[in-house]
């Protein structure tokens, strides 16, 4: 760990811009900071580790961190790095986002610490009490349209086909104002955030310049992107979640084991709390054993035990081996689970298995595990198919429930390769 906050974000990559000042204020005082969240879904994602873990950082160098969550500004949408307006949310889901956030922040951010703890805020604590007028005249009179209209997320906006709305081009007058609130309540005086939001904060110091409030800085970080530029976080079935319902640990597990060799070093830097010359080892090995994919596996190591702790790494590395050909001894049903969503899957009710069960060629062309009985016949006769681990040698067997795992699960590998999950419902 570097000796201050700014010299550590700068080895991990993690500064993009900032204001004039903030090297020096790092490095001599303990500051109130602050980064926001938006509440557009109930679960943070992984592109929101950036910010977490910066607020994460900022704590453990002695710093006070704020998270402030978007109840207000939710309601509008931030147009930053956006190519056309957000749905407007009901005030019951963004209640039920908020709420989701919050808990999840918890997991990481220390609230007790003595010294300096950590704290949420909600903007509409705020910008709720006021009325349009008033905000007119004692906030929009501060911003002039020219100004408002030279930051670059404005342009863009004005630019596409899409256009921007006044509601959401009112969005940096109300970030603005969060920044002079906490600045004036909190003694908050540096705002972090990704260099999309780099206009967002520049604003809120000019504001607090003009109103005559403390001295103000902003710092961003780059936007993190994958190997071919697309949004991190972003796959092929969509944002990889923090909330294990919505993205099940063993998948949260394979994106970082799945991260390329020209990413992952960047990644460790950013995402973990691994140390300059631990990071120094597993780049070498990218160069000398990339084959090994050291770097990889611990990445999603320690990202997997940071989002769901390590009870749940022994279980996604268990299930990881199950998946690749490991053995299949052991199964238990809280492991067929965490690979429910990776598998083929086929609900089959339980009265199904009872008395004599299902004859197993049935079973396998049910599940679309063979095409016809007689493929099934060939399968068994070859000594390819197991169940639960158990080879199947009798084409005339049936199966029953008594041969689940804990009367949830069957399953079945065909050859070597191919695993499908039979769910007793």
């Amino acid at each position: 760990m570097k000796s201050n906050l700014y010299e550590e974000l700068k080895w991990r990559g993690l500064i993009y811009d900032n204001t004039e000042g903030v090297e020096e204020l790092l490095a001599k005082e303990k500051v109130t900071a602050y980064i926001g969240f938006d509440p557009t879904a109930d679960s943070l994602h992984v592109g929101s580790l950036l910010p977490i873990l910066s607020l994460v950082r900022l704590q453990q160098f002695g710093h006070k961190p704020i998270a402030l969550i978007g109840g207000a500004t939710g309601m509008i949408g931030d147009p930053s790095g956006k190519s056309q307006e957000r749905n407007l949310l009901s005030a019951e889901q963004l209640a039920a986002n908020i709420a989701g956030i919050r808990a999840q922040l918890s997991h990481f951010i220390d609230f007790e610490r003595e010294g300096n703890p950590a704290q949420i805020k909600n903007n509409y604590d705020w910008l709720g009490s006021f009325n349009f007028i008033d905000f007119l005249r004692d906030v929009g009179k501060s911003f002039t349209i020219n100004y408002m209209m030279a930051k670059e997320s404005v342009k863009r906006r004005l630019g596409s086909e899409e256009g921007i709305s006044y509601t959401e081009f009112t969005y940096m007058m109300l970030q603005a104002y969060d920044f002079y609130h906490l600045n004036q309540h909190e003694d908050c005086v540096l705002q972090m955030g990704g260099s999309d939001q780099w206009g967002n904060i520049t604003a809120g110091t000019d504001y607090i310049r003009r109103q005559g409030g403390k001295k103000a800085y902003g710092l961003v970080s780059p936007l993190i992107t994958n190997s071919s530029g697309a949004k991190f976080g972003k796959t092929e079935q969509g944002n990889i979640w923090l909330d294990p319902k919505r993205t099940s640990p063993y998948r949260f597990y394979q994106f970082w084991l799945n991260a390329g060799d020209d990413e992952v070093v960047h990644y460790l830097k950013v995402f973990t709390f691994l140390t300059q010359e631990e990071v120094a080892e597993l780049e070498q090995t990218v160069k000398d054993q990339p084959e090994k994919r050291l770097a990889q596996s611990r990445l999603a190591e320690a990202m997997t035990i940071l989002v769901h702790g390590r009870d749940e790494l022994e279980k996604v590395q268990r299930a990881t081996e199950l998946m690749f050909g490991g053995s299949s001894e052991g199964l238990t049903a809280d492991l067929l689970a965490t690979v429910e969503e990776d598998l083929p899957l086929t609900e089959i009710s339980k009265e199904k298995f009872l008395n004599d069960g299902i004859w197993v060629a049935e079973l396998l062309v049910s599940c679309g595990v063979t095409k016809s009985n007689g493929e099934a016949r060939r399968l068994i006769t070859g000594n390819g198919l197991k169940i639960n681990g158990t080879t199947v040698a009798d084409f005339k067997a049936n199966v029953t429930l008594a041969e689940s795992v804990e009367d949830r699960y069957f399953m079945i590998n065909k050859g070597r390769k191919h695993r499908f999950l039979v769910k007793v419902i």
